[in-house]
């Protein structure tokens, strides 16, 4: 079955802006490319449920400590059926050192009984019914549809895609929603998935927040460096 696809409102950028980001988007693109070819989610996961999982525990927490925590979680629970079965102690003693270690242990064993419950422990490939999961938002389901399933069904907004997107001068939003709606009206939707992936990237090596290494950055001569000083 084809996933449905979830409207999203149109750009409201004047058409003269409109064009003059989509023009600098497609040479963002072919820069990244360069510096990224094999740019993945840095996430660990064997299956679409251990990604699911894994980017929910996310929320507010590096990749790289949820890394630490999810072989246990996994080797103990490899599939929405176990999950379900554990129990709230068990879960909440593995995801104890990624903060809000309650609210995500909640999150991901309801999760797990909705997966097994109603829809027989499958994830289901459409992103209106991803994010009735608990703790599923709009860029966890992207994640998941877009990393293990090939499915661009939005562009993934996490805190380095907002910054660079704003330095870039590709939207002028903090809000991650209105960020999505700028970035999907200027990229070619084939470019969705990667995008994300390339920018977290080059956000973590070069685009560093505290200290973005500009004179070095490949990207530099499209980016008109929105909100910092001049070098």
């Amino acid at each position: 079955m084809t996933p449905k696809k979830t409207a999203r409102k149109a750009s409201s950028v004047a058409p003269d802006l409109l064009k003059e980001r989509k023009q600098r988007a497609r040479a963002v693109i072919r820069e990244l490319k360069k510096l990224f070819p094999e740019a993945e989610c840095a996430l660990h996961h064997e299956s679409a449920f251990q990604l699911l999982v894994a980017t929910i525990l996310s929320a507010q927490c590096t990749d790289e400590r949820v890394n630490m925590a999810t072989p246990e979680l996994f080797r103990r629970y490899p599939d929405a059926k176990a999950l379900k079965n554990s129990t709230q102690a068990a879960v909440e003693k593995i995801v104890n050192p990624l903060g809000f270690f309650r609210n995500k242990a909640t999150n991901i064993r309801a999760m797990a009984a909705m997966l097994v419950d109603e829809f027989g422990g499958e994830i289901p490939q459409d992103i209106d019914q991803l994010v009735k999961l608990p703790g599923v938002g709009r860029k966890t389901a992207s994640v998941v549809l877009g990393t293990w399933y090939g499915i661009p069904s939005g562009v993934v907004v996490d805190t380095h895609v907002r910054r660079i997107s704003n330095l870039l001068g590709l939207t002028e939003s903090q809000n991650p929603e209105i960020i999505e709606r700028d970035l999907m009206a200027i990229l070619p939707k084939k470019e969705w998935i990667e995008f994300s992936h390339r920018i977290i990237y080059h956000g973590r090596q070069t685009c560093i927040a505290r200290r973005p290494k500009c004179e070095s950055c490949g990207l530099l001569k499209h980016c008109p460096r929105v909100g910092l000083p001049p070098l």
